[in-house]
């Protein structure tokens, strides 16, 4: 039966019982993790959110009466306990913080009862995450990540404390938005007093944040919820946290110094010194040495493009690509030269689903010969050549793309991460920080046969750049940056055009006419009219970024509800119908599959 702890009060949270409060009396709260009666005493292991403290309960402390309540204790049950600190009797248990105490209980209270949880609560779960996921609250419970939302707080306290340090302003921007197309999938909510209009959830303050520049907040942040309807991975979910932030009169290096500061500043709490400042890489020769944007640099198998040794070989899949106007890279898996053809073959899957048509490989045995599935197409010179230049040794696996450089860098950039997996090379107590810079402005997309901005519309072009915007557009480079660390995005951001004529220019390499543009973006255009200070900006993703403080490998063991794969949570079974009346009120009519189409 439940009891009322009026006239209770907690005194401590179980790790706060220490050697100080030996003799004293306390009481303590939380939940049931186990029982063990031993006949004469039975021991409790009380939790709450910052630890296991140990309960005795014997009957010359606590009364007959006292010790058979105790009895009925089972995992999960809410107590309040009133008893004497002492020192442990038997063994101390050094994997707790207060493993060298005991409360020896004079009072109990069950506060509520519990049913036989569906999973044990325990560190490390080895529960599916359906099931997980589906009784949040209870996973919730667990210490580890209940360790990962402590530290996801303070995490947001220190970045509030630097920001202020840094004369930023907090300033919130709004929920409900105006619709703007360009880049992923809006989110929209309805409105009931302008029928067939709708309002979106921010995909990010981008547009906002600009406006507060424009007003003269010179600094601003903002720990925003954005939302995008988008597909879900490890590291995405439809709904997130920004850490965002603006400044006016800044170029790049303004920007970077204050985030490096502030990298330096939240990495501490889990131990980690921020070397500054931290390493500056182009995107051309990320891509070129790393096959991606966010290269993971603490491992080396970088890209090495062998394309004049092979331009004129016999093997028609090399001296074609070249031909076409693409190019032959490799990557060496030092030490791998034995992998059993079985596991060549999956690697040559795993390459197609990046792209390629197929993947070349030359293993080299332990006394120099070699096995390769093009060897016999080349010269002796042209192999020497082709060995020397990826540094080949016995025991080496040298693996190729031939095709267009998107191509090839995407395959073996994929490809070099999931070899460092299969390695033991990814190390996730090194913490690997990179700047990216000097994006391209723009890329080309296939689907809409046009010119689409690679970070947004208000990103702006080097000025030495500014003139191939009419000629070469896609040569023309961005004065953007990403923060990457350990191959993840962790951060990007811009400087942003704030000048009339190249916003113009911009819409139009992007297909939008001046009325498209005035349309989607009007009334930043305006604001632009009245004096707009050189300004630019940084956004971080901040579930990612804990996720990797945690050494977490998915942004749902640092959020507290999280959705799944198809956006859905099992929890709540939101997304879910509504009342036909509500539906009415936003004059909304619901189209309904009939089966079977």
């Amino acid at each position: 039966m439940a009891e009322s702890m009026k006239g209770m009060h907690r005194t401590h949270r179980c790790t706060e019982v220490t050697d100080a409060q030996i003799g004293s009396t306390v009481t303590v709260m939380g939940w049931v993790q186990k029982r063990r009666n031993l006949g004469s005493l039975i021991f409790v292991d009380l939790r709450d959110r910052t630890g296991i403290l140990q309960i005795v309960f014997d009957t010359n402390d606590i009364g007959e009466a006292g010790f058979e309540k105790a009895g009925t204790l089972r995992s999960e049950y809410v107590v309040a306990i009133t008893g004497k600190v002492t020192e442990r009797e038997g063994a101390v248990n050094e994997s707790l913080k207060t493993g060298r105490l005991e409360v020896r209980a004079t009072t109990l209270r069950i506060l509520s009862e519990a049913l036989t949880p569906p999973f044990p609560i325990e560190e490390d779960s080895q529960t599916k995450d359906e099931l997980r996921l589906k009784y949040r609250y209870l996973d919730l419970r667990r210490p580890d990540l209940q360790r990962n939302l402590m530290l996801r707080s303070r995490v947001a306290m220190k970045v509030r404390s630097y920001m202020e340090s840094q004369g930023f302003l907090e300033i919130e921007t709004p929920m409900l938005n105006k619709s703007t197309p360009e880049g992923a999938r809006d989110y929209l909510v309805p409105s009931r007093v302008h029928p067939g209009s709708f309002y979106a959830l921010p995909q990010s303050p981008q547009l906002f944040k600009q406006l507060l520049m424009c007003s003269g907040y010179d600094r601003y942040f903002q720990i925003a919820r954005c939302f995008r309807d988008e597909d879900l991975r490890a590291d995405r979910q439809p709904e997130f946290t920004q850490i965002d932030m603006e400044l006016s009169f800044v170029d790049e290096e303004d920007v970077m110094a204050v985030n490096e500061g502030l990298l330096k500043e939240i990495f501490a709490e889990v131990g980690v010194d921020v070397q500054l400042p931290i390493q500056r890489m182009t995107y051309r020769e990320a891509m070129e040495r790393f096959g991606s944007d966010k290269p993971d640099n603490r491992f080396g198998m970088e890209l090495v493009n062998v394309t004049s040794i092979v331009k004129d070989c016999g093997f028609g899949v090399f001296s074609g690509a070249v031909k076409a106007g693409g190019s032959v890279r490799g990557i060496n898996a030092g030490g791998q030269g034995a992998m059993p053809r079985k596991k060549i073959d999956a690697l040559v899957e795993f390459a197609r689903g990046y792209g390629a048509k197929g993947l070349a490989y030359l293993c080299i045995n332990e006394d120099g010969t070699v096995k390769s599935s093009f060897a016999k197409f080349l010269s002796e010179s042209e192999l020497d050549g082709l060995i020397r230049a990826m540094d080949g040794h016995p025991g080496d696996l040298l693996l190729f793309a031939a095709d267009r450089d998107s191509i090839v860098f995407d395959v073996l950039g994929g490809l070099r991460l999931h070899l460092a997996e299969q390695m033991g090379l990814l190390d996730k107590n090194v913490y690997s920080f990179l700047w990216i810079t000097e994006f391209p402005l723009l890329e080309w997309s296939e689907e809409q046969n046009r010119f689409v901005a690679k970070h947004h519309p208000f990103t702006m072009p080097m000025e030495e750049d500014l003139d191939k915007l009419d000629t070469d557009p896609g040569a023309v480079r961005a004065r953007a940056y990403d923060i990457v660390l350990n191959g993840t995005e962790i951060g990007g951001g811009s400087i942003r055009i704030h000048q009339d004529h190249i916003q113009e220019k911009m819409f139009q390499v992007l297909g939008f006419t001046k009325e498209a543009a005035y349309e989607q973006f009007g009334f930043l255009m305006d604001a632009f009219k009245y004096g707009v200070p050189p300004h630019g900006g940084l956004a971080y993703g901040l579930d990612r970024l804990i996720m990797l403080m945690a050494k977490e490998d998915s942004i749902r063991e640092v959020i507290a509800f999280p959705k799944v794969k198809d956006a859905s949570c099992l929890m709540t079974e939101a997304p879910s119908p509504v009342d036909q009346k509500q539906l009415e009120e936003l004059q909304i009519s619901v189209a309904r599959k009939e089966d079977g189409q």
